[in-house]
């Protein structure tokens, strides 16, 4: 009897091991493959029971000096933030300092808008103005000008700012709620953000690589820059912090809403504090990952709760999670709270990772998926942009027969006829826009598209065709009709 027992544990054991490895080794098949094709670039780190099962680093993280990514890399959390923001003000409901219903105006009394409250803030609920509306105009006037959180309340008074909402009849993401958020923790506490942050979430869970930052302007030697494509159509990439079109994040250094800097292995540390109750009972964190109910009773359109997204599909467990952007970077904590599962990713070339994890969340959970192909429109683009039509055309015959390991994306090669038309290569932007209407016949915005360049090389009885063409397939082409109705005039 012992030694069959035995034995079965014996057999148990060696399976699991066998399973452990088979996850293991499909989660680096996959994620290699993405960096091979040049859709993944950064850090991920995987876990079960606060255990790491997965963990690796790619590609660089400064492409100048070919400095790699390391387990060491540090990475802007970006919107993560917010779920760190939600943890300070549930510890201050813990300690009875506020409850989720007081209105804001309780502590802030300058607040003009009487009626929202800080659940509100935390679920987006609350029908705030966002920055464009408070403080584009303002940068123009005021160009030397970096605007933290104090700024906010004086500016939605100056602004006279109308809510988008009446507070809890809608849902809209808006960073300025966890800007709020801050500056209620630090009139209860008397401490600065970063001050009660350090002392009541960072040091308690282990976080000795995590700070608040100055967005670009950090100083790190382990900081990895973001990056992104300089085109579609081509493989260069360009640092996001000497982009032109993103200097306006200079004018800003609001402070709750996507302002730390962190590693995977500190993100672990802080999914294994929420785990083990060194930062929240159990009873709050229930009520953390609750999606908000709007004022008619429905769900809000992303299943926002208190700082967390949760997913409604649970046929792999309960998922709460955040990720998160900023120009050159993307972010994802993922954690899987019935199976106790964790998967952190960090991309510092601006790929989506948000199928990514979900993918990785399969893996891990011994589904099977399908293996990561290369984007036929990029494939396409780039040998236009540096070969020649005939090269193209070539590339593009081997691309649609190997299903395998390519893809072709209507929405990619539309968006890849528009960058040649903003960088004033036309004759590649209507040998694109053409190529998608053959590749995608039943595409009303494929022709809708290959008549806006047509009509700028001034063919307009063939703009006028496709735009025939574009309507007849979708009656609701109201922009079409329109030029239409003009061009036949």
């Amino acid at each position: 009897m012992n030694r069959k027992l035995g034995l079965l544990v014996l057999l148990f054991i060696v399976t699991t091991h066998i399973f452990a490895q088979n996850k293991q080794k499909g989660l680096d098949e996959y994620f290699s493959a993405l960096s091979q094709n040049q859709q993944f670039n950064g850090n991920v780190l995987i876990a079960e029971n606060g255990k790491i099962v997965y963990e690796k680093s790619f590609g660089y993280a400064d492409y100048s000096d070919k400095r790699i990514n390391t387990a060491q890399s540090s990475f802007p959390m970006a919107s993560i933030t917010k779920t760190v923001t939600s943890t300070a003000i549930l510890q201050l409901k813990e300690k009875g300092k506020l409850q989720l219903n007081d209105r804001v105006t309780k502590f802030l009394p300058d607040f003009p808008y009487t009626e929202v409250t800080i659940k509100q803030l935390l679920s987006h609920t609350s029908g705030l103005p966002i920055y464009d509306t408070l403080f584009y105009a303002m940068i123009a006037e005021h160009p030397d000008t970096v605007f933290t959180n104090k700024d906010i309340i004086p500016a939605f008074i100056s602004k006279k700012a109308s809510l988008i909402f009446k507070p809890g009849e809608d849902f809209s993401y808006n960073n300025v709620n966890y800007n709020i958020l801050a500056l209620i923790v630090e009139k209860i506490t008397g401490l600065s953000f970063e001050s009660y942050l350090k002392k009541y979430i960072f040091l308690p869970a282990g976080m000795k690589n995590t700070s608040l930052s100055l967005f670009f302007k950090r100083k790190d030697n382990n900081l990895s820059n973001r990056y992104y494509l300089k085109d579609p159509y081509t493989d260069q990439v360009r640092r996001a912090d000497t982009a032109a079109e993103f200097k306006i994040i200079y004018s800003f250094n609001f402070q709750g809403h996507g302002d730390i800097i962190s590693t995977a292995h500190d993100l672990l540390k802080y999914d294994e504090a929420l785990y083990n109750g060194s930062l929240l009972s159990n009873a709050t964190l229930k009520e953390a990952f609750s999606p908000v109910k709007l004022a008619n009773g429905k769900d809000n359109i992303q299943r926002y709760a208190l700082g967390w997204i949760t997913r409604e599909d649970t046929s792999m467990g309960e998922i709460v999670k955040h990720d998160g952007g900023l120009p050159g970077g993307r972010t994802m904590l993922l954690r899987n709270i019935t199976r106790h599962q964790t998967i952190i990713i960090f991309d510092n070339t601006a790929n989506n990772v948000i199928p990514i994890a979900d993918n990785a969340l399969s893996i891990l959970n011994g589904k099977i998926i399908e293996k990561p192909k290369q984007s036929g429109a990029r494939i396409y683009g780039v040998t236009l942009a540096y070969n020649c039509p005939e090269a193209a055309e070539k590339a593009l015959t081997k691309i649609k027969k190997d299903t395998l390991n390519y893809y072709l994306n209507e929405e990619e090669i539309n968006s890849l006829g528009y960058a040649f038309m903003l960088n004033n290569k036309d004759f590649e932007a209507e040998t694109t826009f053409k190529q998608n209407t053959q590749l995608f016949p039943l595409s009303w915005n494929t022709y809708d598209s290959y008549a806006e360049i047509l009509l700028k090389h001034g063919k307009k009885q063939d703009a006028v065709k496709m735009y025939q063409k574009s309507i007849a397939l979708n009656p609701e082409n109201e922009n079409g009709k329109k030029v239409l109705r003009q061009l036949l005039k």
